[in-house]
């Protein structure tokens, strides 16, 4: 056993020791269990989804020979996808992921406000026909005016909703892209 003549001093003015971050086992862990959930969320994908998430050749290799396998082989496929993700920057992975999984629920909510707009349009009638048209200036006016009019006509006289229908399809052919 060699004795140390000299105790190592922890210079604070130096640089390379001040970027020095300890990080703890379970913290490593916790990022490794969640680089693998990550890389079962690609694994769970469909071809066509996999194609727009920015993999590249190794990682896209492991992932579509993880679809293929069961049991066992995957889980350990899945320990290596993990592995892989590591050495990457998952982030633009992360941001693809979460627009593909997000895209149900943002239709959703643009459907809702095509019915939000289309209540609107049916209570106040030509003034928020004015405010739309000045955002979408390609709408078809007096379409809207005559389908806005039959939509009152039909709420005062409580008739079935046809207009009203029309109105909302009318909408989403014009806001919603294709």
């Amino acid at each position: 056993m060699a004795k140390r003549n000299k105790k190592e001093v922890f210079d604070w003015e130096d640089e390379e020791q001040e970027e020095i971050i300890w990080v703890s086992k379970s913290e490593i862990k916790r990022d490794a269990e969640d680089l693998k959930q990550l890389g079962e969320k690609l694994v769970n994908l469909t071809k066509t989804n996999l194609a727009k998430i920015p993999l590249d050749d190794a990682l896209l290799e492991a992932v579509e020979l993880a679809q293929r396998l069961q049991k066992e082989a995957r889980r350990r496929q899945l320990q290596y996808i993990g592995k892989l993700l590591r050495g990457t920057d998952v982030e633009p992975i992360r941001e693809a992921l979460d627009k593909i999984e997000n895209k149900h629920l943002q239709q959703q909510a643009m459907l809702h406000k095509l019915e939000i707009l289309r209540d609107e349009l049916v209570e106040k009638g030509d003034v928020a026909l004015t405010d739309l048209l000045n955002e979408y200036p390609m709408a078809d006016r007096q379409q809207l005016r005559n389908l806005i009019r039959a939509a009152q006509k039909e709420k005062t006289q409580n008739k079935p909703v046809k207009a009203y229908r029309e109105i909302y399809q009318v909408l989403k052919s014009l806001i919603l892209p294709d």
